[in-house]
């Protein structure tokens, strides 16, 4: 209490400060910190610790409602061993036209690749996503964007499905999809429960249409609204509270313009439905704290000869379930506080990311700032060209720039290995005087 008055009495310049400097703290896992500056000596207690939170203005919950105990999500590490192996990072934004990830799962090989370098690689769905198509990958991490961004600003941690089991996913179904499409997408589950043996725990109806709605922006970057969001949070928290450890959901998309339709089934526009898919999963992460992916429910298309390869898995049916109950399935579970208990899960933190590896193009990502700043080293793919134009260069980030993903995974195993990436060049430096 003490502790908890001094640090009331606070400047609000120097809360400014306090609050940078517990963040810093939570960022690097440090709990036992020195009040010797405060002038109140000892290491800090898990009490003391709780009110610094709230006094630095990190915690905003009320002192008096504040139960100062193990359960403060905020005030207990993350503790975990998968920090120790090599982890990189691979982000393709969605909505923004990526020429490579901005399709139809047509980031998967390259994502492939990059998991073949490393210990762990940490993706997401729009990487990992192919409609009909999918392909496993015993080392990748499936997270939605919005944890994605709260893991690499080292809030949350993942604690990996595997090897112990794999989630319990619950399907989520817009009461706007029309009888014929509801079967159909629980024929969908049925078989990925029967054929490939996914646990696909049950299924739940929205009680009001979910109201989904495209937009664009000038700069041709997709996004969208929804017209009743507490009903879809209603719908999967009742999963959750039923035992769900994963949230798939299938919305009703609108009909898109023709034209644009069309450029992007050849390969050249931006996905004008994935700005909005990505609202609907970041919004069941944030409120429940789970991983959640989308598929939407669309007519099926006319045949035509002109489509690209990179669109073409989303040409094979009716349906865009299959890939998301198969990311889901071994998807990381989201860790905020670590439990009181003689068995600590192995978690991967923001602190264990050795690379972060993103189109050359779209460096301003929260993730990337984020990551970049603790440490990651970022590499920029030149060949994955977007509809924006963020380049490290324009943030000032440091960067090492590769033409393709190829050259990628070049720089990671040169990394994990610990190989000098100037011995690789032919016209080597000399070493450096650094006493001058």
């Amino acid at each position: 209490d003490r502790f908890a008055e001094k640090a009331s009495r606070l400047r609000n310049d120097e809360k400014k400060i306090l609050k940078s400097c517990v963040r810093l703290l939570l960022a690097h896992q440090i709990v036992y910190v020195s009040k010797r500056r405060l002038g109140l000596g000892g290491p800090m207690n898990r009490k003391e610790w709780t009110c610094l939170l709230f006094a630095s203005g990190v915690c905003n919950r009320p002192r008096s409602g504040c139960r100062q105990t193990l359960l403060c999500r905020r005030a207990v590490p993350f503790a975990g061993n998968l920090d120790d192996e090599y982890n990189a990072v691979m982000i393709v934004p969605t909505g923004i036209g990526a020429s490579i990830g901005g399709f139809a799962g047509d980031a998967l090989p390259s994502a492939r690749l990059l998991a073949s370098a490393v210990d762990n690689l940490v993706t997401h769905p729009n990487v990992m996503n192919g409609a009909m198509v999918y392909w496993p990958i015993s080392n990748a991490l499936y997270v939605e964007g919005y944890a994605l961004d709260r893991f690499a600003a080292g809030e949350w941690a993942l604690r990996p499905a595997r090897p112990t089991r794999s989630n319990r996913i619950g399907l989520v179904l817009d009461r706007a999809i029309n009888e014929d499409m509801r079967i159909r997408h629980l024929q969908v589950a049925d078989a990925m429960r029967a054929s490939v043996g996914i646990d696909v725990s049950g299924y739940a109806v929205t009680d009001k249409p979910l109201g989904v709605e495209l937009s664009m922006t000038a700069d041709g970057t997709s996004w969208g609204t929804l017209s009743n969001p507490d009903s879809l949070i209603a719908c999967a928290r009742s999963l959750v509270e039923k035992g769900c450890t994963a949230i798939a959901v299938v919305a009703v998309f609108p009909e898109e313009d023709e034209d644009h339709l069309q450029a992007y089934r050849e390969g050249s526009a931006v996905d004008a439905i994935a700005g909005a898919e990505a609202i609907i999963s970041h919004l069941i992460t944030r409120e429940l704290e789970v991983p959640c992916a989308h598929a939407p429910c669309l007519q099926p298309l006319d045949v035509s000869e002109d489509v690209s390869p990179k669109a073409a898995a989303e040409e094979l049916g009716y349906t865009f379930l299959p890939c998301v109950l198969a990311g889901l399935s071994n998807a990381p579970q989201i860790q905020i506080r670590s439990t009181p208990s003689n068995k600590t899960p192995s978690v991967l933190t923001a602190a264990g990311v050795n690379a972060v590896i993103v189109p050359n193009t779209a460096c301003g990502g929260s993730a990337v700032l984020s990551l970049v700043a603790s440490g990651a080293k970022l590499i920029t793919v030149g060949n994955n060209t977007t509809s924006i134009d963020v380049t490290p260069e324009s943030m000032g980030l440091p960067a090492i720039e590769v033409s393709n993903y190829l050259e990628a995974a070049g720089v990671l195993l040169a990394d994990r290995n610990g190989i000098l990436e100037a011995a690789l060049d032919p016209n080597i430096p000399r070493i450096p005087n650094l006493g001058q």
